[in-house]
């Protein structure tokens, strides 16, 4: 019921966030594989080939976006989300026109740029700046968005290339954007919520607002992001080469389709289950035991071929999706603040369309190596547990009232009026 009542009372602002995340799903892995055999195929490209397209691409628009993300700190959030809406329209239409590699290069580029990069980022900013008690949940309803577009969108490209074909099912993308997304996307999000009229209890955690240069000076910010960039280079190498898994275990493409409808509706569940216990403990807390799904799905597509290990793969892959993209977007803020949110988030964005990047182009190659594909799942799967296992020693330091630990750069030069800056949570709870 409180639930309900937070999302009516907030309807707007919620919905601005979650259309966001929603369209962002046609620049997203799951989506662009979809095209993966056609694209192989049109285009004469093995899976290592392809794989190392998409990898340079994705690269290429993980370096640009930490050059966008000053945007979000200086233009209202609307604006941002009208022009990166725009440009994915124009990236989706490339797609459906490229002829050449090089176009199709450049459409890749410009739909992980704008879809996954910008897209994801303004209703991740936005929602991090218009909330903060109750952000856990705010966020688990933007991780919606995207969760529900994983759901639908693979059967509604199924349905729609068979009529239209791959092509023209990237056409008709663009259409939608320009004509569904663009006019709700720019109502929901052009009147700005003033968060300190909130209700409901205040932050576990409170944090001075970090600069960008300060975030990347922090040995903290990569401890923490060797956990955070595990489910996108995890969880896009698995999407992106699903057709070659169905495959190798001999299941019916049609059957591991159905099966994301499964994920979807566990990862909805598991967001707002993630949402509640952020609000309730904080994003911190949870570090140590978000990966652990993850990892059991890998090695449950790693060693089972059964039929029914497609489901119950989706499903701990839908409760680590879950859990993941709410906590990734409450995390920066709970650590940052929100000041200078866009830029940080740029980086932290880049830095996970990185990972999304190296995942398809190591694995494709390795595939081409003839390196067992599920025993490199298998690896994964272990990466997780033991990263895991890190993330209880630095939530720990991490929430520690006696922690302070300082940056080198820093700690020789103090700030401006003699303050030195920590690189930990403020122990007292006080609203942002």
């Amino acid at each position: 019921m409180q639930l309900l009542t937070f999302m009516g009372r907030n309807a707007r602002w919620l919905a601005g966030g979650f259309l966001l995340m929603f369209f962002s799903s046609f620049g997203q892995t799951f989506y662009i594989a979809l095209s993966n055999g056609d694209i192989r195929r049109e285009y004469d490209l093995s899976h290592g080939d392809f794989g190392l397209l998409y990898m340079v691409a994705t690269l290429l628009s993980a370096s640009t976006l930490p050059a966008l993300g000053w945007l979000l700190d200086r233009y209202r959030a609307w604006m941002v989300a009208a022009a990166t809406t725009v440009c994915l329209a124009a990236a989706t239409t490339v797609m459906a026109t490229a002829a050449s590699l090089p176009l199709l290069f450049l459409a890749l580029y410009f739909l992980r740029l704008f879809g996954q990069g910008m897209m994801t980022e303004t209703a991740m900013t936005a929602t991090g700046r218009w909330f903060a008690a109750n952000r856990g949940r705010a966020m688990a309803v933007n991780a919606m968005g995207l969760h529900v577009g994983t759901g639908l969108f693979p059967l509604i490209f199924v349905v729609a290339s068979a009529t239209l074909g791959w092509r023209g099912t990237w056409f008709a993308c663009a259409v939608a954007l320009l004509v569904v997304a663009l006019p709700i996307v720019v109502w929901t999000t052009i009147r700005e919520r003033d968060r300190q009229s909130e209700a409901g209890p205040k932050p576990k955690t409170a944090v001075r607002d970090w600069t960008m240069g300060e975030v990347v000076r922090s040995p903290t910010f990569y401890l923490v992001s060797a956990a955070v960039l595990a489910p996108p280079f995890i969880g896009t190498t698995l999407l992106f080469h699903q057709v070659y898994l169905t495959e190798l275990r001999d299941w019916p493409m049609e059957v591991f389709a159905s099966g994301f409808v499964l994920m979807a509706v566990t990862t909805g569940i598991f967001a707002f289950v993630c949402g509640a216990l952020i609000d309730r403990f904080s994003a911190v807390r949870l570090l140590p035991f978000f990966l652990v799904p993850l990892a059991i799905a890998c090695f449950v597509v790693a060693q089972f071929t059964a039929i029914e290990s497609i489901f119950v793969f989706m499903v701990c892959l839908g409760i680590s999706q879950g859990f993941s993209s709410t906590l990734l977007g409450a995390l920066w803020p709970e650590l940052y603040g929100t000041r200078y949110l866009g830029s940080v988030r740029s980086i932290t964005v880049a830095m996970m369309v990185l990972a999304s990047a190296v995942g398809p182009g190591i694995t494709g190659q390795l595939i081409d190596w003839d390196v067992s594909y599920p025993l490199q799942i298998g690896v994964m799967g272990l990466y997780c547990i033991g990263v895991s296992v890190a993330m209880v020693f630095i939530a720990r330091r991490l929430l520690s009232p006696e922690l302070e630990e300082f940056d080198s750069a820093e700690a020789a030069a103090p700030a401006a009026g003699g303050r030195r800056t920590m690189d930990r949570l403020d122990p007292q709870p006080r609203e942002g």
